[in-house]
């Protein structure tokens, strides 16, 4: 899901709906399963305008956080 975050959306916010369809997971699944987990460790961060993988994601995952997402989680 992270990596689908990073590669198809580049940090951008990402709407629940349009990573169900993306990911092909159930929403549902997503906000009760994967969510909880990802924001307990410090890999998602849920934003009004949608999930963003944050930095410390991009870096686990290997990839450089674009320096925009930087500023605005500082």
């Amino acid at each position: 899901m992270l990596t689908v975050m990073i590669e198809s959306f580049n940090g951008r916010p990402v709407g629940l709906d349009t990573l169900a369809a993306v990911t092909g997971e159930d929403p549902q699944t997503i906000e009760e399963v994967y969510e909880p987990y990802l924001m307990q460790i410090g890999y998602l961060q849920r934003t009004p305008r949608g999930r963003i993988a944050t930095p410390a994601a991009w870096k686990h995952l290997g990839y450089q956080p674009p320096d925009s997402q930087l500023v605005l989680l500082s």
